[in-house]
């Protein structure tokens, strides 16, 4: 994918500049020094929301004084900058987030987010199941719109072709309203159809109250956790269980900006049933103090706004990257700027699959390897589980979750919802799961690498060439 160039002229807001938004936050004389691969270009201006709408000038200030004390300062302001650079400055601030493993911890929160609604249910999901705790979902829902919570569903009609038509049915039946995101037959809806665009956002928005998003589909995979298991599970059904994957729960501001997300695909797909309105949002037991960016992604979009963004935050990396990824076939560019990174100086970490569900994406993104380990990257692989993490934490301070992977499909053929969290204290739990990940997997070391068969070499260059096609 070529490389989105940073732009400016972006929003004013109370006619502060960014760089003075910060500077009076943090006290400083100047911002840190940029880096040689950011372009000199003049910093845009941050747009800081509440619970209210827009703050004011002094509140924005408050916000972003509350973000730099949390620590590393200078590495805040910076990619701070960097991501209004991007053309993406609304943040929210006064967010609560928590980190949730695997499925158990996903789902258990999940459905308890499920059975405390009181106005309505918004779930969009690539993949939705029949079977195992997907059917436990489905039956939790079915129970909510029972009692008058209106519940309403988007699933992708490819990531979901398997399931029985007869479960929507019962769910349509039931009083859940339920969509299809480009049926394969397009004259089921109309308007704008494209077999090739998918939906591959996950998640979840219960009223105004929490919202819920990551890598983590309705699938029955995700009945157990990924820990505790040892060696690389063989023979029938080993991809079926145990999956490794990331959700973040978020509760503040942020939820209805999610929901609108889910409204707008609604909307553009034609989608048939009433929405029904979110009950007013509970009173949080303790004030949040995150600040969250959401990034909806579209191929229709002239340039991706999250590889963009990622981009741009590798390239003014200064000290550490680490990516969590199911999928890793970024394209050249993209390798480049890991490759710039490690030989600057900053530690370039990747915990990657040592097995997958797609063989064409894993062998195509194994033959970037090479590159990667002669310029210093680290990459260690996980074998006892499936990695489907979507999670990137850079210098402590910038970190998403999301459904987006670093592959082609995602960059040009996929809806996508990532989400940013700034701060060190949040990018510390970031990089304490990270670290936790790649105790439980191999490194891969260039010597090692090198002595692979001619039969991987072969598949590597295939799949390379056929990833961008398909």
């Amino acid at each position: 994918m070529p490389r989105s160039p940073l732009t400016s002229g972006l929003r004013r807001l109370y006619g502060l500049t960014l760089s003075s938004l910060l500077l009076a936050a943090a006290g400083c004389s100047s911002l840190p020094p940029k880096t040689a691969d950011i372009p000199d270009e003049k910093a845009g201006t941050v747009n800081v929301s509440g619970a209210a709408g827009p703050v004011s000038a002094t509140a924005e200030r408050r916000a972003l004084q509350t973000l730099v004390n949390e620590g590393k300062k200078d590495l805040t302001i910076h990619h701070l900058k960097t991501l209004t650079a991007t053309g993406d400055a609304d943040l929210y601030q006064g967010n609560r987030t928590r980190l949730l493993v695997d499925g158990p911890a996903t789902f258990g929160a999940m459905k308890a987010a499920i059975a405390q609604a009181r106005g309505r249910v918004l779930l969009q999901s690539y993949i939705v199941e029949d079977q195992g705790v997907a059917a436990e979902v489905a039956e939790l829902l079915l129970a909510r719109a029972a009692q008058g919570v209106k519940v309403a569903m988007i699933f992708d009609a490819v990531g979901s072709i398997t399931t029985p038509d007869a479960f929507f049915k019962r769910l349509v039946d039931g009083g859940v309203a339920v969509c299809a995101f480009n049926p394969i037959n397009p004259t089921k809806r109309p308007g704008y159809w494209g077999l090739t665009h998918r939906d591959h956002r996950k998640l979840l928005v219960v009223d105004n109250d929490v919202a819920f998003t990551g890598g983590i589909n309705i699938s029955r995979v995700y009945g157990s956790s990924s820990f505790g298991r040892r060696g690389k599970p063989t023979g029938e059904g080993a991809l079926d269980d145990g999956w490794r994957d990331t959700q973040i729960e978020l509760r503040g501001p942020v939820v209805p900006v999610i929901g609108q997300v889910f409204e707008t695909t609604w909307r553009e797909q034609g989608c048939k049933g009433d929405l029904g309105q979110p009950a007013s949002q509970k009173a949080a037991a303790e004030p949040g103090t995150r600040v969250v960016k959401v990034i909806a992604s579209d191929p229709r979009d002239k340039d991706n706004r999250i590889y963009s963004a990622l981009l741009a935050a590798v390239d003014a990396a200064q000290v550490s990257v680490r990516f969590t990824m199911a999928y890793f076939a970024p394209g050249t560019d993209f390798v480049t700027a890991l490759r710039k990174a490690a030989e600057r100086g900053v530690a370039v970490e990747m915990v990657l699959p040592g097995r997958s569900d797609s063989t064409l994406a894993f062998h195509a993104g194994r033959s970037y390897y090479d590159d990667l380990l002669s310029s210093g990257v680290r990459i260690y692989q996980m074998e006892h589980a499936l990695m489907h993490a979507k999670t990137a934490v850079i210098d402590g301070v910038f970190s998403t979750v999301g459904s987006s992977n670093l592959d082609w499909l995602s960059f040009v053929a996929n809806s996508e919802l990532n989400v940013i969290v700034l701060g060190d204290d949040f990018g510390g739990e970031m990089n304490a799961l990270f670290e936790r990940d790649r105790a439980a997997s191999q490194p891969i070391t260039l010597e090692e690498w090198r002595q692979r068969g001619l039969d991987d070499r072969a598949m590597e260059t295939l799949s390379r060439m056929l990833e961008r096609l398909l």
